[in-house]
């Protein structure tokens, strides 16, 4: 009898290595806010930025005024108050005066806004924040990031449209960029970077984490039909709002007073800290707030709308705001 060999082990085919389910949910997710979706998501935000700044730019002339009252040979609109500097701007200048620098902010939003929105969600992935509970501190840094991008970018804009907003005798795009390309070079387009850079940072740090935290809180704790759609998103953008003027108001007067120095004559500020000290030291702690009432009445308005059309854009590009 013929001696039968050890029967060969039956070879089988090594198990497939699956990806666990969250990682291949987050690769998925990462992939689809890459190129083109960023493209997608700037495009979007600009879109919302620059029909929201065509409502809400008289309120933002006005506030302009209040904060460079009294500086140089700038009226002190601050005596006259909030309903006084509406009316001598409007009896001396005429309505259209409060959209003056319109072009420029026209500019500064198609590229700072769309920056600063359109990245937050990227950004927001790569922090690590685009979980459910994710702490405010990533939000806020992501958010930050984001803006401070974003003002780098639009910072020859925003010189251009407080030049422009502050002058009462009115100043063309054109000749504005002419006369600071002249008395300063280049560089007098990025005068207050230092400051702006800081007020983009603390301004959309706090709106887009305000904004994303709030909208989860109302979400879950608020009745119908105030958890979702249109309501959930403007109640959210409005205490984004309120939070945001609170914080960024002391950065924006700083910001305003820097920019909107003579290019022909010394400076009477140099720097963000210097301008901060010399406005508490000559005017005391509260005038780095003047002007709140007609900032939070921009900012409210500007953040909720702003909000409002990127979700919308974004959701009809297929994508995710936040």
């Amino acid at each position: 009898r013929r001696e039968e060999g050890p029967k060969p082990k039956a070879s089988h085919p090594p198990a497939p290595k699956y990806r666990s389910q969250p990682k291949l949910v987050r690769a998925r997710r990462s992939n689809k806010i890459m190129a083109p979706g960023i493209l997608a998501n700037l495009g979007c935000a600009g879109g919302a930025a620059v029909i929201t700044v065509t409502f809400i730019h008289p309120i933002d002339t006005v506030k302009t005024r209040l904060q460079v009252s009294g500086t140089g040979n700038a009226r002190n609109y601050a005596e006259l108050g909030l309903a006084g500097t509406c009316s001598t701007i409007a009896k001396e200048e005429g309505i259209a005066a409060f959209w003056k620098g319109i072009p420029a902010a026209w500019m500064r939003e198609a590229s700072y806004t769309s920056f600063r929105l359109g990245l937050y969600k990227p950004l927001k992935v790569a922090f690590g924040a685009d979980k459910d509970d994710s702490p405010f501190i990533l939000k806020f840094l992501a958010g930050g990031a984001s803006g401070g991008l974003g003002s780098i970018v639009g910072n020859p804009f925003d010189i251009l449209k407080t030049k422009m907003m502050a002058s009462e005798t009115g100043l063309s795009l054109g000749g504005t960029a002419s006369a600071i390309y002249a008395n300063q070079g280049i560089m007098g387009f990025y005068k207050g970077i230092d400051a702006n850079v800081m007020r983009a940072v603390v301004n959309n740090g706090t709106k887009m984490a305000c904004y994303d935290t709030s909208k989860q809180l109302i979400h879950t704790m608020a009745p119908a039909p105030l958890n979702s759609g249109v309501p959930l998103q403007a109640l959210a953008s409005f205490v984004a709002g309120f939070f945001m003027t609170c914080t960024v108001a002391p950065f924006d007067i700083c910001r305003t007073r820097l920019m909107n120095q003579p290019a022909d004559k010394p400076k009477i500020y140099t720097n963000l800290f210097q301008t901060f000290g010399k406005i508490v030291s000559d005017e005391g702690p509260l005038a780095l707030w003047r002007g709140f009432i007609p900032m939070w009445a921009r900012i409210a308005p500007t953040t909720t709308l702003q909000l409002l059309f990127f979700e919308k854009f974004t959701a009809m590009a297929g994508l995710h705001a936040t």
